[in-house]
């Protein structure tokens, strides 16, 4: 069967000016333009924007989605296990976070006693569950999915004190970061402090530290927008900073 924009807009809940949008970015293109000048979408296209929601319930930026569905070895059947994973992680999530509501509600009301632990349960997931929308892709990607598994592993056993520390070193991080950059030498010693903190953050959730999987990250804040956004807060252009100042670290 085929649409037009306002058939498929009707359809599937996106607006018309969307699917143009789509369209002009050569996300999803429609199968052919009538002699009218409509846009018709064919069952190939719709089935296209079904994995474009999808990737997009879960975060995915449209520069990503794109990328994903334009690669040569694009399955569809291995796309929508990884959507159900993903959907049940957001369940598992939620479910989580109800709970600790609820616990919270009945301490208040005295009918159980909460230990302080348990006031974090459900966080510490929803950390996880955020990283791996974000950033679980292209890590298992790049260093497997045994190295993210670990890092999840190391996450669900830290203790308050540990996070905490996390933290402060991250303020600690962007605080010198901004001063370094503001200096402009990547190699400076004030350069150098930033990174010294960064590897302390990073062994915090990651212990088995090396400077390869260092000097990945550096590349990966600039590669990819989600990351390079985090530190382009600090200042723009402080992700490229960033990623030069832990070349030198590495390489020093």
């Amino acid at each position: 069967m085929e649409y037009t924009v306002n058939k498929l807009s009707k359809m599937s809940g996106v607006s018309a000016r969307t699917l143009r949008h789509y369209d002009d970015i050569d996300l999803l293109k429609p199968a052919r333009v009538a002699s009218s000048g409509y846009r018709i979408y064919g069952q190939l296209e719709v089935d296209t924007l079904q994995q474009i929601l999808f990737y997009r319930e879960l975060g995915f930026s449209l520069d990503s989605i794109k990328t994903l569905l334009s690669a040569p070895d694009f399955d569809k059947a291995n796309a929508f296990a990884n959507h159900l994973s993903e959907l049940h992680n957001k369940r598992e999530r939620l479910d989580a976070l109800i709970q600790n509501v609820s616990k919270s509600i009945a301490a208040l009301k005295g009918e159980i006693a909460m230990t302080d632990k348990e006031k974090f349960e459900g966080f510490k997931q929803s950390l996880i569950d955020e990283n791996e929308q974000k950033y679980g892709a292209e890590v298992r990607a790049k260093y497997g999915d045994q190295s993210m598994n670990d890092a999840n592993m190391n996450l669900i056993g830290l203790t308050q004190e540990q996070y905490d520390e996390s933290e402060r070193l991250r303020v600690a991080i962007e605080e010198t970061l901004k001063a370094a950059f503001d200096a402009g030498d990547p190699a400076s010693a004030l350069a150098q402090e930033a990174c010294d903190l960064h590897r302390q953050w990073l062994c915090i959730f990651y212990p088995k530290y090396s400077k390869a999987y260092h000097k990945g990250l550096g590349e990966m804040y600039v590669a990819d927008e989600r990351f390079r956004a985090t530190y382009d807060k600090v200042a723009p252009g402080c992700a490229a900073f960033l990623r030069d100042a832990i070349n030198h670290y590495c390489d020093g």
